[in-house]
């Protein structure tokens, strides 16, 4: 288990880039925790910036925590241009649209590698946005919120909040598997829920 000053020791350097995000159903008790964690972590680091996907709860939860101390280290990936733009955080975004998929090969391929999906990711390839595809835009975003493009740096770190009943499922259990393929150190709040007694 990694402690709270490891961690910070490990990565508080320049163009270290942490995700932060999860589940977008987060219970009562939990929301003021990630808010919490956001702003400690900016508030004891000088150099890492932060990532989100831009989604509803975690992901908006620990960029409120950000975006209190410094909005301008917090970068949001969305799946398109203007997605929940009034709950946007972040100085820096960047919209899927903005990326041309046909010269992100290694994107195409993470996202692609997960058996479940790949159908999907298939059809969105060769038929573009339609009722059945518009949910590859999102394992797209997730994609590159981890292993960047060739104009966006990987992620460093990630830090998840995650449905430990339900673990590594749906969207954010896509961004862990893509974590995982490629190396990416990752937590869930079993390890930085204890961050915050500290």
């Amino acid at each position: 288990m990694i402690s709270l000053e490891s961690f910070i020791h490990q990565y508080d350097k320049p163009h270290t880039i942490i995700l932060l995000e999860g589940k977008r159903v987060v219970s009562l008790s939990d929301q003021k925790k990630l808010s919490a964690l956001g702003r400690m972590l900016a508030e004891r680091t000088m150099h890492m910036l932060f990532r989100s996907g831009n989604a509803q709860g975690s992901d908006h939860l620990f960029s409120l925590g950000v975006a209190s101390v410094n909005p301008g280290r917090l970068q949001v990936i969305t799946p398109y241009r203007g997605h929940r733009k009034n709950d946007n955080q972040a100085l820096h975004t960047i919209s899927l649209d903005d990326v041309d998929l046909a010269n992100e090969p290694q994107v195409i391929m993470h996202t692609r590698n997960n058996p479940r999906i790949k159908p999907l990711i298939d059809s969105y390839l060769n038929m573009g946005k339609n009722s059945y595809t518009v949910k590859a835009r999102y394992l797209f975003r997730d994609t590159i919120k981890v292993v960047g493009t060739s104009k966006i740096a990987p992620a460093s770190f990630a830090i998840f909040y995650d449905d430990l009943q339900k673990p590594k499922s749906g969207g954010t259990g896509h961004t862990m598997h893509v974590c995982e393929q490629n190396g990416i150190p990752q937590i869930n709040q079993q390890i930085w829920f204890e961050w915050l007694k500290q």
